[in-house]
């Protein structure tokens, strides 16, 4: 499969909320922690992850989901649909929901997190996997390198 290369587009359930990123991703995730279970209904979120000033959103938001450990959640107003995610008050990056683009099924996840936690029955076919998250700031960004020559 090719790698699309941007503008990326997508829009959430109903269609109230579109999205549009101008830049490619950072890093691609499955997350298996028992938030994102919840938040998904399912076994683990996926998620893109992209530099905040190439993403932009229009329609009517609303933050939910507890926003535990520095987290906030972004959802449609309309449809509740789980859009994107603000982690741990950076504001360079944001975690958009995988589903939330057109071209969903090009972006494999390349890390899995939170495997603590992870359905016994749940396998994502990753290069990388973490018990938590990466430890360090250095490990994330030698973990973006990696994917940016994949």
């Amino acid at each position: 499969m090719t790698f699309p290369e941007p503008p990326y587009t997508g829009a959430c359930l109903c269609g109230a909320v579109q999205i549009r990123v101008a830049v490619s991703p950072l890093l691609t995730m499955a997350c298996h922690c028992r938030d994102c279970q919840k938040l998904s209904a399912s076994a683990y979120t996926l998620t893109t992850m992209f530099p905040r000033g190439g993403f932009s959103c229009t329609g009517d938001l609303v933050r939910g989901g507890l926003g535990s450990g520095g987290r906030v959640h972004f959802f449609c107003k309309s449809c509740l649909n789980f859009v994107y995610s603000q982690i741990g008050g950076t504001s360079e990056r944001i975690n958009l929901r995988t589903s939330m683009l057109e071209q969903a099924a090009s972006f494999e996840p390349f890390v899995e997190v939170m495997t603590d936690e992870k359905m016994p029955w749940a396998h994502v076919p990753t290069i990388h996997s973490y018990p938590r998250f990466p430890e360090s700031q250095e490990e994330l960004q030698s973990l973006m390198d990696s994917y940016s020559t994949r």
